[in-house]
């Protein structure tokens, strides 16, 4: 072939790799486009249209064979849940199905091709004002994810609402021994001392079998959570969630009184944990607590105890210190006193002469 019609072709199909919109006489704007070694026309009325739906065929967004048809917003994050259904937790696409079908109704009809930045701001403002920024921003990056992977030239850059600082509820120890004490020959009074006292998740309690207690010793390596069609047997939540944490006699005594109902030890719904302890609290006149702030007092515990951090991590299996640093780190009273305590009484030996001067001065 000659070197100047090679040479040729290979420019053109550089250009064509990376359509640009081109006026027709008629007024309308066409992109051209390769795919699968064939030249394709996207002719539009706006060129930024035709642009978007060039690219979008290259993606495989719309089937090159029928233009007609484009992938919508809710198609393209349906394929995205669909693509990840193996590798996320059960719970997580549940999340996922629930954004789609609640929160990312209103966007789910457009074409992706034609959706803009300023389209996606305006639906984020609007969700904003009747949902937490906690909400706003999952459902932006649900959808974000669906336009990476189907969209990729479009690269959204919204200004999503300010995040919540949320002050995370700890029972005070007196609390706790309170409930503690209303929870003796129960069937709560197990899964009550597994989170305060052994820090295990509501998900790890609930996925406890007996194959789990080896001696004295407990295996903490599955959870249940709740999928799209119920209970869910899965791995613990990252590597570092699988763990072992020697069993108390006292918490081993209830171990061995349970009924072996079945190969669970835990026969609770996530659901009915809580409501119990929440009807505890108000039966009792308590602040309300969630079940899963009886895990914090274990972190506060070790906090209290100065138990170093990478021992702290692996009893409550975080993988690094952040959820201790950033979440965990609400002391208890007690060691709020004495840091301050410990911190008066060095600043008081170390001015004392100033102190002192300044006390006869007056």
């Amino acid at each position: 072939m000659d070197n100047r019609k090679l040479k040729k072709q290979r420019e053109t199909a550089a250009k064509l790799s990376r359509p640009r919109p081109v006026e027709l006489p008629s007024g309308k704007w066409r992109c051209q486009v390769m795919v699968d070694g064939k030249r394709f026309d996207v002719i539009e009325d706006d060129p930024s249209v035709a642009h978007a739906k060039a690219l979008a065929m290259k993606a495989g967004v719309i089937d090159k064979n029928k233009p007609s048809t484009a992938l919508t917003v809710g198609e393209a994050i349906d394929r995205y849940i669909e693509s990840k259904d193996a590798v996320l937790s059960p719970s997580t696409i549940r999340g996922y199905r629930s954004l789609r079908e609640n929160a990312l109704l209103p966007i789910a009809g457009v074409p992706l091709y034609s959706l803009t930045q300023e389209a996606v701001q305006r639906y984020i403002n609007a969700l904003a004002k009747d949902h937490s920024p906690k909400y706003v921003t999952n459902a932006h990056g649900l959808l974000n994810a669906a336009v990476t992977t189907y969209r990729p030239e479009m690269v959204l850059r919204t200004t999503l609402p300010q995040k919540e600082k949320t002050e995370i509820s700890i029972p005070t120890m007196e609390e706790v021994q309170f409930l503690a004490e209303k929870s003796v020959g129960t069937k709560f009074e197990l899964p009550f001392l597994l989170a305060a006292w052994m820090g295990l998740r509501t998900s790890e309690i609930r996925g406890l079998t007996w194959d789990c207690i080896e001696g004295d010793t407990l295996h903490i390596r599955q959870a249940v959570v709740e999928g799209e069609n119920g209970p869910v047997l899965k791995s613990t939540k990252s590597y570092s969630g699988n763990r072992k944490i020697r069993i108390p006699p006292y918490i081993m005594e209830l171990f061995e009184k349970q009924p072996r109902r079945d190969e669970y030890i835990i026969h609770y719904t996530r659901n009915a944990l809580y409501s119990h302890l929440r009807r505890m609290c108000e039966r009792y006149g308590l602040p309300h607590y969630r079940f899963h702030d009886l895990r914090h007092v274990q972190a506060s515990v070790m906090l209290l105890l100065n138990v170093p951090d990478k021992y702290a991590m692996e009893r409550m299996g975080h993988a690094s210190t952040n959820m201790l640093k950033n979440v965990y780190q609400h002391t208890m009273t007690e060691k709020s006193e004495a840091v301050a305590d410990a911190v008066d009484n060095y600043f008081s030996e170390k001015l004392h002469t100033i102190l002192h001067t300044r006390n006869e001065d007056d």
